[in-house]
């Protein structure tokens, strides 16, 4: 079935909602019970997962707004002469440690680390202002009054602890916050730096990739992650269809990686387009850590971190659009951006694709659905139907047509739940939320 949260009633086509509005970036806490949503106004929505009650169980797994705040504001740089967006390009959320909740936030140049918490008492009974918060005369104060908490409605308060700044020349594409929960790591298209949570006015660069004369420039960073488990270990793709292994042991600066995962072009297959829709959009390491997932254009790869040579699996994710490589490089469609995630128990995995369809691969039988996150289809409790792209000659009556995709609705962006089979998928401004149907 499918709840849904967010979006405007009525019209809400593409005049029907504000641009600062579409969703930018979705992440599941590491217990799955918050979801946040990162979104173009620089805005953060946190969604908290309701418990179950007795007289309504099928309440359970409904996410309701638990806290709204503004992530980032638009700056500009007077020395370069650019106004700096406020989108939020990636949220990542911090184990919890205590009672409070933090997340990391980043929009192209700065990293801020946030603490959610609630907070349901305040003290009462100041000795030296009144109830109304004045300053009283301190002729008049006679006695030592003690100050008690007393209830109040609960709040919940998000509070910037850090800012990362001032580090990073070009627009960030990632964070990534290591496991030994101490260090995380913002990538930009030529350089990674890692840093300390603690620490704000440095950070260290490990990887280094811009050429000496930037017209010799063949290819940018696209995405980096660390390893689940190995704290030294981390994996960045590039946009030559490359990911580069590196291990932080081997030294201080890991321009020299580890590993080289490529996979050889089948020169059949070579067209104009071919470097366009080579280039890695997302990596994933599996929770597992032994293996990797790469996004690129047409499709979601697997590999196996032992084997460098070609991936173990790759996916078609809407092989149709090989033919129409040509109008999607006029209206921009073919530099999308798509994200890949993982299930809890790396069995599956998730990729978006057009006409706000999304697709499922099920590692194990081999096989894959197609799904749409749209209005029309979601009512809520209302279970998904499977839906089919036909290509050329006849269509059957369940079946779309390729040229009538709706390129402007795209699946940019999804989140699996790290143990249950609840997954979030953004579609431009709202956020559809689909569960495992109970019984």
């Amino acid at each position: 079935g499918g709840g849904q949260v967010g979006g405007t009633d009525g019209a809400w086509l593409a005049e029907g909602y504000e641009h600062s509005d579409i969703i930018s970036t979705v992440e599941f806490n590491p217990t799955g019970e918050l979801l946040a949503t990162g979104d173009k106004g620089g805005r953060v929505v946190v969604f908290q997962r309701e418990q179950e009650s007795k007289n309504q169980p099928h309440r359970r797994g409904e996410y309701n707004v638990y806290s709204t705040f503004q992530s980032h504001e638009p700056e500009f740089d007077y020395l370069k002469s650019l106004e700096i967006e406020e989108k939020i390009n990636k949220i990542r959320w911090l184990p919890q440690q205590n009672a409070a909740y933090f997340l990391l936030s980043t929009n192209d140049k700065t990293v801020k680390l946030w603490k959610i918490s609630e907070r349901d008492k305040r003290p009462e009974g100041y000795n030296l202002k009144d109830e109304d918060g004045r300053i009283r005369d301190p002729s008049t104060i006679t006695a030592l009054r003690v100050p008690v908490l007393q209830p109040m409605d609960l709040m919940v308060e998000a509070t910037p602890r850090r800012v990362f700044s001032n580090a990073h020349t070009y627009h960030i594409n990632s964070i990534s916050v290591n496991s030994d929960y101490e260090t995380y790591m913002s990538t930009d298209d030529l350089r990674i730096n890692l840093w300390n949570l603690e620490i704000t006015n440095r950070s260290f660069n490990i990887v280094d990739i811009k050429p000496a004369n930037m017209e010799e420039l063949t290819e940018v960073i696209t995405a980096a992650e660390f390893h689940p488990h190995q704290c030294n270990t981390f994996v960045y793709s590039s946009s030559k269809g490359t990911m580069r292994l590196c291990d932080m042991r081997a030294s201080a600066l890991c321009d020299n990686h580890s590993k080289f995962f490529e996979e050889p072009e089948d020169p059949s297959n070579r067209s104009f387009f071919s470097e366009i829709i080579s280039s890695i959009s997302d990596v994933k390491f599996s929770h597992s850590g032994r293996y990797l997932m790469t996004r690129d254009y047409l499709t979601v790869k697997v590999w196996d971190l032992n084997m460098e040579s070609k991936p173990l699996e790759t996916y078609q994710v809407h092989d149709y659009l090989r033919s129409k490589l040509c109008s999607l490089y006029e209206n921009d469609c073919i530099f999308d951006k798509f994200e890949c995630v993982w299930n809890g128990s790396d069995s599956v995995i998730m990729t978006g694709s057009y006409n706000n369809f999304f697709r499922m691969f099920d590692r194990n039988t081999k096989r894959d659905v197609t799904l749409e996150a749209s209005r029309e289809n979601s009512k809520p409790r209302a279970v998904l139907k499977p839906r089919k792209v036909c290509v050329g000659g006849k269509r059957r009556k369940d079946e779309i047509s390729v040229d009538s995709l709706d390129f402007s609705k795209k699946i940019l962006h999804t989140a699996w739940h790290p143990s249950e089979n609840i997954i979030a998928v953004a579609a431009t401004n709202n956020l559809y939320i689909f569960q495992d149907k109970v019984n």
